[in-house]
């Protein structure tokens, strides 16, 4: 048996206050979401779905922003914050703090649920097992990850999950380790 890849940086507390940078593919990257149609994104019924999903995540979880997101046709890219120091309600009673793996954990069991729900057939929806991430460190990543993530759509034809693309070939890993590395 294979044996797993750690891709989640060791000894770190995912549960931390801060600024994660996630990207969650569909199984064998099959294109579940729509399609890019001059140089925008195109969601399906499976996108809508998927970008409920998203935007629901802080009513699930207290201590869970969002900023920049984009669904491509078969991944997401987003800005996950995490503050342990908002206040909920009248502030007394504590609410518990989820971490990133959780929160993303959620994300894609609510979609896949309700996608599922809707697909007659064999044809199941699922994500991979995992997802990529990057903590952001600085402003300066922050603002290029953003520039990143809006400019992903008019990028699809050279983006690594894109089946149709020269980069599909490479490994997946190492692909999203450098683009990861460049922000």
């Amino acid at each position: 048996m294979r044996e797993r890849k750690h891709i989640r940086l060791r000894n770190y507390d995912y549960s931390r206050s801060g600024y994660y940078f996630v990207t969650v593919c569909t199984i064998g990257r099959k294109e579940f979401f729509g399609d890019i149609r001059e140089a925008g994104m195109e969601l399906s019924r499976y996108g809508e779905i998927v970008k409920r999903c998203w935007y629901d995540l802080p009513r699930h979880y207290p201590n869970c922003s969002l900023d920049s997101f984009v669904i491509m046709p078969n991944h997401v890219h987003g800005i996950i914050v995490i503050d342990n120091d908002t206040v909920v309600g009248n502030g007394l009673k504590p609410f518990p703090t989820h971490g990133l793996s959780e929160m993303v954990r959620g994300f894609k069991t609510f979609s896949s649920r309700r996608i599922n729900g809707r697909i007659l057939g064999s044809d199941r929806f699922q994500w991979q097992k995992s997802f990529y991430d990057h903590i952001v460190r600085s402003e300066k990543s922050l603002d290029l990850i953003r520039e990143y993530i809006q400019n992903n759509p008019l990028k699809w034809e050279l983006d690594g999950e894109n089946p149709l693309s020269k980069n599909f070939d490479l490994d997946h890993d190492r692909y999203w380790k450098e683009m990861y590395d460049r922000v």
